[in-house]
C-alpha cells in the first residue's frame, strides 16, 4: 500500500485532459439547445436511455453529459427513469434477442410523439457485434429510427449537437403510437 502511495505522488495524473470546447461553443450550444426546445415542445427534452447490449463505451460518454463540463439538465434535456415521461428512447448497442422485447415495450409505454434515437456505430449499424448470433443488429431493425448519433463512442459534444438536430427537426418526425 505505502509503494502504491509513493508511486501515485510522483506519477501524475491519469485522466485525460477535458475536451476542446471554448466557452462561446458551449455557450451556443446552450443558446441553441433551450431556444429550440422551449419553442418545439414549450418544455425540457425528457430523454429515456436504454442500453440494449453494448461496451458500455457509449453509457460513459452519455453519463459524461451530467458532469460539470457539460451539465445537460441547463440545455433543458433531462434523462429520466420511466419511459412514460419521455419524448426521446436513446439506444446504445447492437440490438440483442434478449433486449428486443423489453426495447419494443419501453418504445410501446411513451406518449406520443416520440422520438428514436440510435446512438454510436453499434446502435446505428449493428457495430462489431452484428454478426454475433445473440444480436438482430442494428436498432432500425426493430424500431423506426428517427436520428442516428455514430461514433465508437460519440462524444458529448457530438450527443448534444444530434438533439439539438432531432429537436429542431431535422430529419426528426413525430411516430404515432400504431406505427412501427
Amino acid at each position: 500500500m505505502r509503494k502504491t502511495l509513493i508511486e501515485s505522488l510522483f506519477r501524475g495524473k491519469l485522466t485525460e485532459p477535458a475536451p476542446h470546447l471554448s466557452d462561446e461553443q458551449k455557450s451556443g450550444l446552450v443558446g441553441t439547445v433551450n431556444r429550440i426546445a422551449q419553442r418545439r415542445l414549450g418544455r425540457s427534452l425528457a430523454i429515456r436511455h436504454v442500453d440494449a447490449g453494448s461496451c458500455n463505451a457509449c453509457e460513459l460518454e452519455i453519463i459524461a453529459l451530467n458532469n460539470a463540463l457539460y451539465d445537460l439538465e441547463r440545455f433543458g434535456l433531462k434523462i429520466v427513469a420511466s419511459p412514460r415521461h419521455a419524448d426521446v428512447l436513446m439506444v446504445t448497442g447492437s440490438l440483442t434477442h434478449n433486449m428486443g422485447a423489453a426495447l419494443r415495450l419501453t418504445y410501446d409505454a411513451m406518449p406520443a410523439p416520440k422520438w428514436v434515437v440510435a446512438t454510436g456505430d453499434c446502435a446505428c449499424t449493428g457495430g462489431l457485434f452484428a454478426q454475433s448470433p445473440v444480436c438482430i443488429g442494428a436498432l432500425g431493425q426493430l424500431l423506426p429510427v428517427d436520428l442516428h448519433i455514430p461514433g465508437c463512442p460519440p462524444d458529448p459534444a457530438a450527443l448534444l449537437r444530434g438533439l439539438i438536430a432531432l429537436i429542431s427537426g431535422l430529419g426528426a418526425v413525430a411516430h404515432e403510437s400504431g406505427k412501427n
